[in-house]
């Protein structure tokens, strides 16, 4: 399996992201577990996760993936061989998003807790804080780069317009950079990164992690029909948002692709992802270790040009 740069940096990881944010909510400890130890295995290190991950759960207040990982490593002994990508700067009770300096440096050290860990290797702004200027964000990050509790730091969620003037802080202060970008990006959302993010991302030679790379589980198939919406917890917001005439024949396209490779269309949604030039790695989750195999197997599948240009049209956007 050839490994992929982030950024500029000399981390290297797979062309598959696990995303943590299923550990402590939909997959309890044993599961995350067996789930962690699957993936290793079957030789994938990177995973992503975050602060806030899942203070969305009633009686939760956030860090639950994290902890959930950090007991993991610390049983497992393998924190070494790992690649950790967190997050920082969500809502963790406060009522807004932050990424003042002060709250930056607390924050990291409670992920560091958690994860049981003395270093992060990708530590990501969650949300933009508009608030808060760039100089005193990558300055932050500067000194946790320094301290060694840091190796590269990323971005989620930002704007073509606000990417461009972080990286132009970076350059202009001589601070750390932006290393990476993750943006949602799936066959159903291609607009939001493409017309815009992808160009900046490829000029400035970026590493590009995508969440909701399934389209909240819309893109594995198993939401055909409105009374689908009942079979995990992201199925409403999936029907409602995507089981429509595009949808339909989004699934059409994967269904055709993946019996030609004899594989699901979860392997070959994420496989598409996977073969655009500008993308490092698709982030994907699974809260059931037979699910795994599905997600992993999309590394190994070599689409051809004319089944990407079939995916293309069906998934096609208007400037």
């Amino acid at each position: 399996m050839a490994l992929r740069r982030l950024g500029r940096s000399d981390i290297l990881v797979p062309p598959l992201c696990f995303g943590g944010n299923v550990f402590g909510w939909t997959a309890d400890e044993a599961t995350s577990f067996r789930l962690l130890d699957a993936l290793v295995e079957a030789g994938f290190n990177f995973i992503d996760t975050a602060d806030v991950y899942s203070r969305w759960v009633d009686g939760h207040q956030g860090g639950e993936s994290e902890a959930v990982i950090g007991r993991w490593m610390k049983a497992r002994g393998n924190r070494a061989s790992l690649v950790i990508a967190t997050k920082v700067g969500a809502d963790m009770g406060r009522g807004k998003v932050c990424l003042k300096p002060d709250y930056i440096k607390s924050a990291v050290e409670a992920s560091l807790s958690r994860l049981q860990t003395d270093y992060i290797d990708l530590y990501q702004s969650h949300w933009d804080d508009p608030d808060t200027p760039f100089e005193e964000v990558l300055g932050a990050y500067e000194e946790l780069i320094q301290a060694g509790k840091v190796r590269v730091i990323g971005a989620s969620n930002l704007s073509a317009s606000r990417l461009f003037e972080a990286l132009a802080v970076a350059a202009r202060e001589k601070l750390p950079r932006y290393e990476t970008l993750q943006p949602e990006y799936n066959l159903c959302e291609r607009a939001g990164y493409e017309a815009e993010l992808e160009p900046l991302c490829s000029r400035n030679s970026l590493g590009v992690i995508t969440y909701f790379s399934l389209a909240a589980g819309f893109l594995t198939g198993k939401y055909r029909a409105p009374a689908d919406a009942g079979k995990s917890p992201r199925g409403r917001g999936a029907v409602d948002k995507y089981l429509n005439d595009k949808g339909r024949a989004i699934l059409a396209a994967l269904d055709e692709v993946a019996a030609a490779h004899q594989a699901s269309p979860t392997s070959v949604a994420l496989a598409w992802i996977i073969a655009r030039p500008s993308i490092t790695a698709p982030i994907a989750s699974a809260s059931k270790v037979e699910q795994l195999g599905e997600l992993l197997a999309a590394a190994e599948l070599n689409l051809t040009s004319g089944e990407i240009a079939k995916l293309d049209a069906a998934s096609a956007w208007k400037a």
